[in-house]
Order: C-alpha cells, then sequence, then structure tokens
C-alpha cells in the first residue's frame, strides 16, 4: 500500500465532514488549551527517516519557492513546519496551507486584530500560558503555538476540519465557509502530496 495514501487517508477522511452546526464559540480563553500550550512550549519532534525528509523537503520546498524566493528561509521553515505539526498529530500541508491563508509566509505579519507572525496567534496567549515575553513573530515560538491550537480545535470539532478552521480564524459561525474553503482550496490545489 502506498505510504502517502496511509498518510492522507485519515486528512481526506476529516476533509470530508461536515460543520458542526453550534455555532457559539468559547468566550474566553480555555484552560485546557492554555495547559496544552504550555506544555508545548518544551516539546519537539520531527522526520524519522532520513529518505522521507529528504524527499518530502525538496517536493514542498520546489511548491514554496514562488511564495518564498530565499532557499535557506524555505528549508529553516518546512523543517519547523514538519516538526510542529508532526508534534500535535496534524498533516504538515495543512500547516502550510493555513500559514499561506494567515500570512502569506510573512513571520512579520501582524493583523488588524492583533495577530502576529506566520500562524497570526493573538498576543493574548502569551499571557495566558506564563510567557509574556516570548516573541510572535519567532517563528518557533509562532509554529509551536499555532499548531497546538489548531490541534485543539480539530480535536473540539471531532475532526470536522472546517469547523477547527473557521474556529481558529475566529469565523465560527459562518454560513459560508469563506476562510475554510480557502485554506481548503490552497491545501488542494498547491499542497497535498499526490
Amino acid at each position: 500500500m502506498c505510504l502517502r495514501f496511509l498518510v492522507f487517508a485519515p486528512l481526506l477522511v476529516v476533509l470530508s465532514l461536515t460543520v458542526n452546526a453550534n455555532p457559539a464559540a468559547p468566550s474566553s480563553a480555555d484552560p485546557e488549551l492554555r495547559r496544552l500550550l504550555a506544555e508545548a512550549i518544551a516539546a519537539s519532534d520531527s522526520f524519522n527517516d532520513r529518505f522521507d525528509a529528504e524527499v518530502w523537503l525538496f517536493d514542498m520546498s520546489s511548491r514554496l519557492k514562488r511564495f518564498v524566493p530565499d532557499k535557506e528561509f524555505r528549508l529553516n521553515l518546512l523543517k519547523n513546519i514538519h516538526r510542529e505539526a508532526t508534534r500535535v498529530t496534524l498533516p504538515p500541508e495543512l500547516v502550510i496551507a493555513v500559514i499561506e491563508i494567515e500570512s502569506s509566509f510573512d513571520a512579520f505579519a501582524i493583523s488588524r486584530s492583533g495577530a502576529q507572525g506566520l500562524m497570526q496567534v493573538m498576543p493574548f496567549w502569551l499571557d495566558e500560558i506564563g510567557h509574556p515575553d516570548d516573541n510572535l513573530v519567532d517563528m518557533e515560538t509562532n509554529l509551536r503555538m499555532g499548531c497546538t491550537i489548531l490541534k485543539y480545535y480539530l480535536d473540539m470539532e471531532k475532526n470536522n476540519l472546517r469547523g477547527a478552521l473557521a474556529r481558529y480564524n475566529g469565523s465560527y459561525g459562518d454560513i459560508k465557509h469563506t476562510y475554510s474553503n480557502k485554506v481548503l482550496n490552497a491545501l488542494t490545489k498547491r499542497w497535498y502530496q499526490k
């Protein structure tokens, strides 16, 4: 059986799920998410096999080149994305798609609402987890927190990817699923390995 099928079969199942009808988003920082973010600060994982790493990095680097021309930054970004996504069992390609939509791969991006960095993490999380001096435009910090938050919402939504993406973006309840559709479109057109 093809290794890519085994890796992406769960993602395809997740993509096929429908949105949870409950539009209510949590009104304050969830204690469980706060705990997960605090634990994430100390953990890290990466590739298990050098060959798999080389194949994935080469493939993703050539896809990402049009967005991130600097090769050194691009490879460092991909290694960090893979490590943080793998740590929380998210497909790295999904994280790349989220970053494309959230910040267009600009590590210094700041939104009108104050979200910062590649994955557009809100600064209040730093206070919530007791790390007020951390820097959200730091690639590793931003990816660690962003991946942890996205995974938490995916678990909260019982693997409903559209609902999790909407929660991540703060657009939960948008019946058109505009943000979720943008991420899923980027994922299937540019990042999903066929």
